[in-house]
């Protein structure tokens, strides 16, 4: 525990300059010709730095931790996290569970192992760079004309982490090393059985490198329950599965504009988004990660922002995990007039339903986005009275300004959000919009017109009710009383209501806007470096001011906010928050960041399983945009859109066949239907 309280304090005090607003950002990476990101560190802006980078399998989960001292030495823990094995506490000689015990172990250089060369240590400790491309990668410093290179990776389906130590001989004559190999075993009783642990190498004790080669082995991070495996491993075959999984994402839904940054965080976004996936008592769940979310689900997180992301990603795992929390839900669908639970933690054992934080809202809007775009029209048959009820309760909860009521947001009441919040009513317009496309597709046809008719009037009390001038600006209030510009004011952008797009586009990107994206508020009585970000509100905000068309101040924000994602001195994913829970990479997030340039600058809707519309949107400083390989039910759409002059040439194709293409003006509705 003391290791870990350390450590996130070490994280703060490195990236803490970068946080405020008197220090001029700065970045600590550069993209890599190879693909990836590299961090050359006699280049580097500052040292000390620190930063950590979690990876993640179906059954484990790594959150490394990583220092760069003055002296350009590594402090490298590994903090690695098994989601499944659940522990006890015992206090007094009493043993009971505990809430999100995951089975969690940290290691330091105790588990490294010791290289000899002529009876004299080898100590590896400086490091010349490091490279991040889907695995953990630090290059070290020659010594005895060896060079060590350290690959870090999870495997991505047992309960296993690997670390590869390769060394090469890069002199003119032949080294024999040798190599004393640590272990560390422990045993506990844990909820589900006896739990090992094993953390060893591999390692020839006696190696012979000619000038140029190279010997590879690996230290294992692995554990068990009862009489699974602890050993017998083979990094080769681990790495090959992760190599895969990546070559997946590089080849699916790929994105190429003119601009490499933002084509490299789409990318990673991806792997990060996908990679949070574990296996559970409900079958495989994408859960958020970040040290304290495993083999669970939201409403939010997985409802809301990573569910209907997967079938235009076409990765199986992710689909899988998304109707399993749609169907948890489904199965628990209140026999009152109680709120539905938001979340199932700990394999579905723990439920979540204390308050209302407007999840039949963030469900219903995600599940029909989820069910439209998979196209699998018997599943949607099967999770539709789930988005039916949703829908419902929210009608239920309209107050007598027409507009729903919720105890909070998913906020939770970190922040205050009265008795009706703009984003509870913002996402349930965007709920009834794609559950109407939806009812209609499945033959409710009179459904269909009672969701739009309800539409209709709620844009109507959305604008009459949430509608008001803040700070100068013609944008909206978050709740009845509140004055104060907030972040989920783009929320009714990002569903397409556009009557207050100017002024809040402006509020957003002007007033809320820092180096980190917008603030949850703006609070004039707290210091720069003491307010609040969510990076779940920027994304939305990005996604929703492009989505209106507003480029000419949101491409430059967008470009400087993935920078620093990317390059600057956290990296390389979107986060959840500031000051709280360290900045974690959270995976949902991720899929957000995708969901910019899929929603917001292409403008995809759909308005049936295969009838579609774009809105192209361009500019000179983002000129040039490519989607490739998005999958909408069978077939796999791609996109080219190129600004020439003051028009858009679009090109659509369907399964590798040209199906539309035309030269249009920015704002332009494009609608297309996939052919049979």
């Amino acid at each position: 525990m003391m290791i870990r309280l350390f450590l996130s304090f070490a994280f703060f005090i490195g990236c803490l300059p970068a946080l405020t607003q008197e220090n001029p950002r700065q970045n600590f990476w550069n993209l890599s010709s190879a693909g990836g990101i590299t961090w050359n560190i006699s280049q580097s802006p500052q040292l000390p730095h620190a930063d950590h980078i979690e990876l993640s399998g179906t059954k484990v989960s790594a959150i490394i931790n990583y220092e760069i001292n003055k002296n350009k030495q590594l402090i490298l823990h590994r903090d690695i996290i098994f989601p499944q094995l659940r522990t006890y506490d015992r206090t007094n000689g009493v043993s009971w569970q505990k809430f999100r015990a995951y089975r969690r172990l940290t290691y330091g250089s105790e588990i490294e192992p010791t290289i000899t060369d002529s009876m004299v240590t080898i100590v590896f400790d400086k490091v010349d760079s490091v490279r991040i491309d889907g695995k953990l990668v630090f290059y070290h410093t020659p010594v005895h004309e060896i060079t060590l290179t350290r690959t870090l990776f999870p495997s991505m389906s047992g309960r296993l982490f690997v670390e590869k130590w390769t060394l090469t001989n890069n002199g003119t004559i032949s080294k024999k090393l040798q190599v004393g190999n640590n272990a560390t075993q422990s045993t506990i009783s844990g909820y589900k059985g006896i739990y090992h642990n094993n953390t060893y190498s591999e390692a020839k004790t006696e190696i012979t490198l000619a000038p140029g080669i190279t010997y590879s082995f690996a230290i294992y991070f692995a554990a068990a329950i009862d009489d699974e495996p602890v050993t017998g491993f083979e990094f080769a075959a681990v790495e090959k599965e992760r190599d895969d999984f990546m070559a997946f994402m590089q080849n699916n839904l790929v994105l190429e504009t003119n601009n490499p940054v933002l084509d490299q965080l789409f990318y990673f976004s991806k792997i990060r988004a996908a990679e949070s996936i574990f296996d559970s008592k409900m079958g495989l769940v994408h859960s958020p990660g970040g040290g304290n979310y495993y083999v669970g689900i939201w409403a939010n997180d997985q409802a809301e922002y990573s569910g209907p992301f997967f079938p235009l990603l076409g990765y199986d795992k992710g689909i899988i995990a998304a109707k399993n929390a749609y169907i948890k839900f489904l199965k628990h669908i209140p026999k009152d007039d109680k709120p539905i639970q938001y979340s199932f933690e700990i394999e579905g054992d723990v439920i979540a339903s204390n308050k209302d934080r407007g999840d039949a809202a963030m469900i219903a809007y995600g599940a029909s986005q989820y069910l439209l775009r998979l196209g699998d029209r018997q599943l949607a048959k099967e999770i539709w009275p789930l988005i039916e009820w949703c829908l419902d309760y929210c009608n239920r909860k309209l107050n007598s300004k027409g507009v729903v009521m919720s105890k909070t947001d998913e906020m939770e009441g970190r922040i205050a959000t009265g008795d009706a919040n703009l984003a509870t009513s913002s996402l349930y317009y965007g709920g009834l919009t794609s559950g109407a496309v939806l009812a209609s597709e499945l033959g409710l046809n009179r459904l269909s017109q009672t969701y739009t008719a309800r539409k209709i009037a709620l844009e109507k009390n959305i604008e009459a009710h949430f509608g008001y001038r803040i700070d100068g600006y013609d944008t909206y209030r978050y709740f009845d009383g509140n004055e104060r510009l907030r972040h989920w004011i783009s929320l009714p952008l990002a569903m397409g209501i556009n009557t207050r797009a100017t002024a809040t586009a402006d509020a957003l990107l002007e007033k809320l806007w820092t180096e980190n994206g917008v603030l949850v508020e703006l609070d004039p009585n707290k210091k720069p470096d003491q307010q609040t970000f969510w990076d779940r509100g920027t994304l939305y905000v990005l996604r929703g001011v492009l989505k209106a068309g507003y480029l000419d101040k949101s491409i430059p924000k967008l470009i400087t906010f993935s920078e620093k994602r990317l390059l600057g001195d956290h990296v390389p994913y979107v986060i959840e928050a500031y000051p709280e829970n360290d900045m974690q990479h959270l995976s949902a997030e991720s899929a957000l960041y995708c969901r910019i340039f899929i929603e917001g600058l292409l403008g995809l809707e759909q308005d049936g399983f295969a009838a579609f519309s774009i809105t192209p949107n361009l500019n000179q400083q983002l000129h040039e945009l490519k989607l490739r390989n998005m999958h909408v039910g069978k077939d796999v759409l791609s996109f080219e859109l190129r600004l020439v002059e003051d028009k858009i040439e679009t090109k659509i194709f369907a399964d590798g066949k040209l199906i539309k293409s035309g030269s249009f003006k920015a704002g332009t509705k494009v609608k297309f239907v996939i052919p049979e």
